[in-house]
């Protein structure tokens, strides 16, 4: 490390987010002086997870979905480590990686994605991590799945999808388009299908879902088996794939870092993205009790000493699920609609994403 180097405050991006890859795509433009910036992000071609259904559904291959990192990187003169964070001090400052070295810095910007504990998904469903196919790491998830379409060409299959919100009702729809002489099960988790949204939404997802010849199970999957899964009504689903959407939560070296969390264990930030226990610590995206596209413009405000700009999210935003079939569903606060334009829309909104990425 030279004398410069030394002398340079270090900013640690922690994670290879959606904000984060804003991130970069404005330091490739306009670098920012007087700083050392490592980004810690253990996958080289991060999933856009706004296109996973749709590479499912075999509308995309795996390329189309991917951001490769290098291209971002180059000529910024930032490092990159390709690990992942297991522990985190935000009063001492420092990271932990997992091949066992520690990060010291300045300022944090955290944007990592949620994960599924498998600790816990296997206490309430035994046999979860043997038979199981997890959709979090998606990257790992892209990886495994057509092994799943490969094993369907012999012979129709018997999948599952546990979790009822949109990642499971999406993968539902994608399944029973790209393998239809499957069977495709949904288990909700007890609750109703798309709890979260507005009834009109809620609806409209039913009506998809039954013209689709998906099976919904408002129960819950308690256990796994080879070639089964057991309900919490006592009954045993025959499945030869189950897949789990649910359980996706906050990363759990959150717990021991010293940071305000929210009741959902989620980093607590401020109008300006800052932690609300540590301002030199930022958080965007999934890990954030936030979201906003505004993480660039206060980081570079904190960097230069100057004060970062609140941003209040707007009231509503545009909520799209993908039906599988080029068919989407879309809604907006209480207003929905749906058809194979809602369908173009996603599609055009997703790609418009990736090749802004790679083109900048």
């Amino acid at each position: 490390m030279t004398t410069n180097e030394k002398n340079q405050k270090h900013l640690v991006l922690l994670g290879a987010g959606h904000a984060h890859m804003h991130v970069l795509s404005t330091l490739a433009s306009r670098p920012w002086s007087g700083v050392q910036i490592t980004l810690i992000a253990p996958y080289p071609r991060p999933l856009y997870s706004g296109m996973v259904p749709g590479f499912v559904a075999g509308h995309y291959a795996l390329d189309d979905c991917e951001i490769p990192l290098e291209p971002l990187l180059k000529n910024t003169g930032i490092r990159w480590l390709t690990c992942s964070a297991t522990a985190l001090d935000a009063n001492a400052r420092t990271v932990t990686l997992d091949d066992g070295s520690e990060l010291s810095f300045e300022w944090l910007s955290v944007n990592t994605g949620l994960v599924q504990d498998r600790n816990q998904i296997e206490q309430a469903m035994p046999g979860a991590r043997e038979h199981g196919l997890f959709v979090r790491p998606i990257e790992a998830f892209g990886a495994l799945w057509p092994r799943v379409t490969e094993l369907a060409q012999s012979r129709a299959l018997r999948l599952a999808v546990i979790g009822g919100a949109a990642a499971g009702i999406e993968l539902a729809m994608a399944i029973r388009h790209r393998l239809p002489r499957s069977s495709v099960t949904l288990i909700t988790g007890g609750t109703a299908v798309a709890a979260n949204y507005p009834p009109a939404v809620q609806q409209r997802v039913v009506k998809a879902l039954k013209r689709r010849n998906i099976t919904v199970l408002a129960d819950l999957a308690v256990g796994m088996g080879a070639g089964e899964v057991l309900l919490g009504c006592g009954a045993r689903l025959a499945c030869d794939v189950p897949l789990i959407a649910c359980g996706a939560q906050a990363p759990a070296w959150l717990g021991g870092s010293g940071l305000a969390l929210d009741e959902q264990g989620f980093i607590a930030v401020d109008a300006c993205q800052r932690s609300t226990s540590h301002t030199h610590v930022f958080a965007a995206g999934d890990v954030s009790s936030r979201l906003d596209r505004t993480l660039a413009k206060n980081l570079a405000a904190a960097i230069a000493g100057a004060k970062p700009s609140p941003h209040t999210p707007p009231k509503n935003t545009l909520n799209l699920l993908s039906c599988g079939d080029h068919f989407a569903i879309a809604s907006w606060g209480n207003y929905s609609a749906q058809g194979r334009w809602v369908g173009w829309l996603k599609n055009w909104i997703d790609r418009a994403f990736i090749k802004r990425c790679r083109r900048d």
